[in-house]
């Protein structure tokens, strides 16, 4: 598995993540939506400390810099 997130791309991620669990525990998103968003945090918090993206590999995506 190699790395293809690059720090920016991981610092915009945990961002995202902590809003939108903000906005949870606020009470502003609530029922399905602040399931839906919880998951997509969940998933972009574990994708930026494993420095990788399945789906940016089915895109052809890699915003890392180091070539590996």
């Amino acid at each position: 598995m190699k790395k293809n997130m690059g720090s920016m791309d991981k610092a915009i991620r945990i961002f995202i993540a902590a809003a939108i669990a903000v906005l949870y525990f606020g009470n502003v998103i609530s029922g399905t939506l602040a399931i839906v968003l919880g998951i997509i945090a969940i998933i972009f918090v574990v994708t930026s400390f494993i420095n990788f993206c399945p789906l940016y590999v089915l895109l052809g995506i890699n915003t890392s810099k180091k070539k590996e």
